[in-house]
């Protein structure tokens, strides 16, 4: 089985799903990131790396059950002429939540603007088990996605589990210096809960059967990052503060 990891085919094979996978994980830390800074400080870092931990836990568990997963493309039920299959209403019922869940983010961010670190503390702060559990169904959502695409890629199970491991182990590793740049820098987290909802609604745009290049997508939120960036240091040189 593990033979195949020592071919030039097979180390390709897992270079190239490892990168993508870490790619098609960045709205997933985003989002862990931005639900777990409800969470008390000191609580902050466990539910970052408990929440990818979880993605990396019910993505392998989705990689024993592949034909299932496969076998999710069958239509279930039909409305207005469009055939659902069981893959599209869990991303449409992902999507959904995503697209609430940013919306009410960016809803509580502005109802908190210019109140002190003593007032946040007051209203940011949510039980460890009701974040976990909204980190674990969006872990499913993008799970399936995730795997989806690997099965596109490669046929081997061994190579999907090991870049998924690696991918899951760079993000752990990188989530909370990410989490903290998004946090000192209020305007990269509204951009980030703004990509949230672009996902969201692709997801159910998707469910519907209309399907976008993800391509153009990723390219167009890395650039608006890149003109993010380049804004937040013009105000540092500038020496303004918003």
């Amino acid at each position: 089985m593990f033979d195949v990891l020592f071919t030039t085919e097979g180390i390709i094979s897992l270079l190239t799903l490892t990168a993508l996978e870490i790619v098609l994980g960045i709205d997933n830390v985003i989002f862990i990131s931005i639900i777990a800074s409800r969470l008390p400080v000191a609580q902050q870092p466990i539910g970052r790396k408990v929440g990818l931990l979880s993605a990396l836990v019910v993505r392998l568990l989705l990689l024993l059950v592949v034909k299932w997963i496969i076998g999710l493309n069958a239509d279930l039920l039909t409305l207005m002429g469009i055939g659902f299959s069981g893959k599209d209403l869990i991303l449409m019922a992902g999507g959904l939540f995503l697209i609430a869940k940013s919306t009410s983010e960016i809803h509580a961010k502005m109802e908190h603007a210019g109140k002190t670190e003593e007032e946040l503390k007051n209203t940011v702060s949510t039980g460890l088990a009701w974040v976990m559990l909204q980190i674990i169904f969006v872990d499913i959502v993008f799970s399936f996605d995730s795997i989806l695409t690997a099965i596109g890629l490669v046929k081997e199970i061994i190579i999907m589990a090991i870049a998924i491991i690696i991918s899951i182990g760079v993000m752990v590793a990188f989530v909370n210096q990410i989490s903290d740049y998004v946090e000192r820098h209020p305007t990269v987290k509204m951009l980030a809960l703004s990509f949230l909802i672009m996902i969201g609604v692709l997801l159910v745009a998707e469910s519907l059967d209309f399907h976008f290049p993800k391509g153009y997508v990723y390219f167009a939120m890395a650039y608006s990052f890149v003109v993010e960036l380049l804004n937040i240091r013009l105000r540092k040189k500038s020496g303004a503060n918003f």
